[in-house]
């Protein structure tokens, strides 16, 4: 109550609903230290309902991590203050998943599950044997992605996965019945879930339902009946109390009726030494574990530290493989150039962790290393997500910040717009998530506009910390491969291709693509013209300079596989690669609004600004005018002019 109404902003209906039961939990049931919050084996425990999020600063800071302090959680809400509206994980240790879009935290904790199951069935109960926790509100299980979410947990039967619902029947709107009136148990029963009820403020009834879902083999729904800003004498049990700070004569009112003449921020000895020692129980669990660990042989030891450290083989190299397509080029499309890479990946990372949204044979993410992981077999290496691409996203965000997997997905590009939330928590919290996204552009061809990207690409650039790589073909796929997994501080997009594309690189060389973007072809004659293109269309610009050769027009080819990574080369890298001094062209089978950045206003920007048509591709490129014999003339009547 005192941080929200020092910072006249926030929202303290939650936390006070809630209070008793996540007494209960970290009191009587979560496996954590405070003095080791990274330690592998602990609970995980989301906040789902991320506007509650000074239930967890408290939590935090009573428990004994190091921070929040208590000037942290006195300036809730400021700048610099690690005590932000919403929890987020790289403020502050013990904050396991940055929540806020409602329900997006309870499907990254579906991916904790799967995680801490796969890797138990890889190392066993002495080094993995630990639960997630989540606290989740009405709107957390109304969100969409929740009925995702909860399928794919059910069908995994992911019993170590516990999801404290706040059952307080209030919205931002007032009560939940203006809304919703289905039946939230029913829901949860019907894809495989156990669930128990509980009286939200009796600590007992609270710690029996606990007990129960903790010995149900099946992921449990606890049905915790809570009142809203619970010792609030005026506006609990409102919306009112939901997003806004209480008032000072509220906050006045529910000290004295709770019983509570402490001073704002100050926490009376005895309760404070309580919480301590609550924070302290976990330490010799803890210790114990550790000896295990120690005790394990050494190669068991150390994979399993490499691995939760997130580290790569210190021999991890795709160098050889890159050599043999060197040695023997061929034409596939990218989707296909990403699976043979794959390939080789998951032969070389036993880490990785992949999938699709039922599109396997069309993604191309499966290899012959990794059989599917099931309710029977958690060993396997492949889920099989259904048609679920937000949930999949989320899900993949939770394996990378539960540790020991690299998580990759796939689906069409164009889907992306359905898990785009997920792809930007995963930017946000800074986590290794491998997006293979394909049929990239109107190149798949008669499945007609509705599944043709246009806009999609260029949408992912502007997500801050995530790469977004379209290569032109398989050697630069495979180097984009090797860039993302190499890049444990955010996520990636392929955008990858349905048709095949001819291999034009036949050179042994550096990762090019790390680079973002490089000379393919220099030009002939005296310069006059770049040619920046990317993925698919990195083929139709070689021509294009070919053909304007023909006519002693000097034009490089620049493939720009990366844009990210073209933007923190040194400017001098950049000046050379696309002067001022001559006409820059683009061509980028999307629209072509943000190409301007690198064209300048005076170049030349050749693209799709509508949607797409049901065609072969082939009829569609020369439809949309992206062929050489048809952008050449546009360039020479350029240039004369």
């Amino acid at each position: 109550m005192d941080a929200v109404q020092a910072a006249n902003s926030g929202h303290p209906g939650m936390p006070m609903g809630m209070a008793d039961v996540a007494t209960v939990l970290f009191s009587d049931y979560l496996k954590f230290d405070p003095t080791q919050p990274k330690w592998a084996d602990r609970d995980r425990f989301v906040l789902s309902a991320g506007h509650g999020s000074m239930l967890i600063y408290s939590l935090l800071h009573l428990t004994g991590y190091a921070r929040p302090t208590i000037e942290d959680i006195a300036h809730f809400r400021q700048l610099h203050s690690p005590c932000a509206g919403h929890p987020e994980n790289f403020e502050l240790a013990g904050v396991e998943a940055t929540t806020g879009p409602l329900g997006s935290g309870l499907a990254t904790a579906v991916g904790m599950a799967i995680a801490e199951r796969h890797l138990n069935a890889q190392f066993g109960d002495d080094l993995v044997d630990h639960r997630t926790w989540v606290i989740a509100g009405d709107g957390c299980l109304m969100e969409g992605i929740n009925h995702e979410a909860i399928g794919l947990a059910g069908h995994l039967n992911l019993g170590r996965l516990i999801v404290l619902w706040d059952d307080n029947k209030i919205t931002i709107d007032g009560a939940v019945d203006l809304s919703s009136s289905e039946d939230v148990r029913a829901r949860y029963e019907a894809t495989g879930w156990h669930v128990v009820s509980c009286d939200g403020h009796d600590v007992a009834d609270v710690r029996r339902a606990l007990a129960e879902a903790v010995a149900d083999p099946r992921p449990s729904l606890v049905a915790c009946a809570t009142k809203i800003g619970y010792g609030s004498p005026n506006k609990a049990g409102t919306s009112g109390v939901h997003g806004s700070a209480l008032g000072e004569a509220e906050v006045a009112a529910a000290r004295e009726y709770l019983g509570w003449d402490a001073a704002p921020f100050v926490i009376p000895a005895d309760i404070a030494a309580a919480w301590k020692a609550i924070g302290a129980k976990g330490f010799q669990t803890r210790c114990e574990w550790e000896e295990r660990l120690r005790a394990a042989p050494a190669h068991i030891h150390t994979e399993f530290e490499r691995r939760m450290g997130g580290f790569l083989p210190d021999d991890f190299s795709l160098e050889a493989y890159i050599d043999s397509l060197i040695a023997a080029p061929q034409k596939v499309a990218t989707r296909k150039a990403s699976e043979l890479t794959l390939g080789a990946i998951n032969d070389l990372l036993p880490e990785t962790l992949g999938g699709s949204a039922d599109l396997t044979g069309s993604n191309n993410t499966k290899t012959k290393s990794t059989g599917p992981l099931t309710k029977d077999d958690y060993s396997g290496r492949y889920v099989y997500y259904g048609i679920r691409e937000f949930g999949m996203a989320c899900a993949m965000n939770g394996m990378a910040l539960h540790g020991g997997v690299i998580p990759y997905g796939g689906t069409f590009l164009v889907f992306s717009d359905y898990m785009r939330a997920g792809i930007r928590l995963a930017a946000l919290q800074q986590q290794r998530v491998i997006h293979v996204l394909t049929h990239d552009s109107i190149g798949l061809g008669e499945d007609g506009p509705t599944h043709q990207p246009i806009e999609h690409v260029m949408s992912m650039r502007m997500i801050p910390n995530l790469d977004v790589y379209r290569p032109a073909d398989i050697v630069e796929t495979a180097e984009c491969w090797e860039l993302a997994l190499k890049d444990a501080t955010g996520p990636s997009v392929l955008a990858l291709t349905r048709q095949n594309l001819p291999q034009l690189r036949t050179q042994k060389s550096e990762n090019l693509s790390a680079k973002g973007a490089y000379r393919l072809v220099a030009a002939g004659a005296d310069r006059k013209v770049v040619l920046i293109a990317t993925g698919s269309e990195v083929e139709i610009a070689v021509d294009t300079a070919k053909a304007l050769e023909e006519q002693g027009i000097g034009a490089d080819v620049v493939s720009m596989p990366s844009w990210a990574h073209f933007d923190a080369q040194p400017q001098s890298y950049k000046d050379d690669l696309l002067p001022h001094h001559v006409l820059r062209v683009s061509i980028e089978a999307g629209t072509t609004f943000g190409w301007e950045r690198h064209t300048g206003i005076a170049g030349l920007r050749f693209g799709i600004d509508s949607f797409g048509a049901s065609a072969p591709a082939e009829a569609l490129y020369d439809h949309f005018g992206l062929t050489a014999a048809k952008i050449a003339p546009q360039i020479v009547a350029a240039l004369n002019n």
